[in-house]
């Protein structure tokens, strides 16, 4: 069993879907980890929610990286710890400097609230080695700035580097600019870190991990992350620690 810190800054209103998905579905340890706080309790893995953090004033994600927590978060991704930042959580990342590319407005102008459909990109990841080869994921999104924009020498490295995790997609897993739901460049929906530990997608795989909802596509994105920090939990708190 892993131990996940499910960070809360205020205006968030995912992290209680996150919570009970890895506590009451996945059975996994969770605490919750407010934004002033400046301990992570020997977490495993850290998950940056969804939601509306300072009720994105400025830009989505933009007031957040000042919180305290995420100079603990930017050290724990720096000695190799696993992040996962989830729609808002992903605005924040690219925010503080954890990712690369940022998060603009959709296209249409609009708060889009539906399901998307996803293809993997990298099965070599944290994220995606549990999931099966050329399956289409349907995971919901609820986002007004989730179009992700790099410059063209990012996005070379991006793809160079096997950083991308998702791209959308139609049902055939056929990634087209119809099947695009804000704009993003290359279709992209989730990228990586160069070394491969922090993760962020605007699509929700929490809220998709329920029989409950008819769909638990999400669930094969969470239990890979939990192999792999359960796997790698034991050797990174020893080598932390030293």
């Amino acid at each position: 069993m892993a131990k996940f810190g499910v960070v809360v800054f205020p205006g968030s209103n995912c992290d209680h879907d996150m919570i009970y998905t890895l506590d009451a579905i996945l059975k996994q340890k969770v605490v919750t980890l407010w934004h002033k706080t400046t301990e992570l309790h020997d977490c495993d893995c850290i998950i940056l929610p969804g939601g509306f953090s300072f009720g994105d004033y400025l830009r989505s994600g933009a007031l957040s990286k000042f919180s305290p927590i995420m100079n603990e978060v930017s050290a724990f991704a720096a000695k190799g710890g696993y992040v996962f930042g989830i729609c808002n959580g992903f605005q924040i990342l690219c925010e503080s400097g954890l990712l690369p590319g940022a998060l603009l407005m959709n296209t249409n102008r609009k708060f889009n609230c539906n399901n998307v459909m996803l293809s993997v990109q990298n099965y070599e990841t944290a994220l995606t080695k549990n999931i099966a080869k050329n399956k289409v994921l349907t995971i919901p999104i609820a986002h007004g700035e989730g179009r992700f924009y790099a410059d063209a020498a990012t996005l070379e490295k991006l793809n160079k580097n096997g950083q991308v995790l998702f791209r959308y997609c139609n049902h055939k897993g056929e990634i087209t600019e119809d099947a695009n739901p804000n704009g993003s460049l290359e279709n992209i929906a989730g990228i990586c870190n160069e070394t491969k530990n922090v993760f962020g997608m605007m699509p929700h795989p929490e809220r998709a991990a329920d029989d409950h909802l008819a769909n638990i596509d999400g669930k094969d994105i969470l239990s890979s992350l939990i192999k792999m920090v359960e796997k790698k939990a034991p050797a990174f708190h020893k080598s932390a620690s030293l």
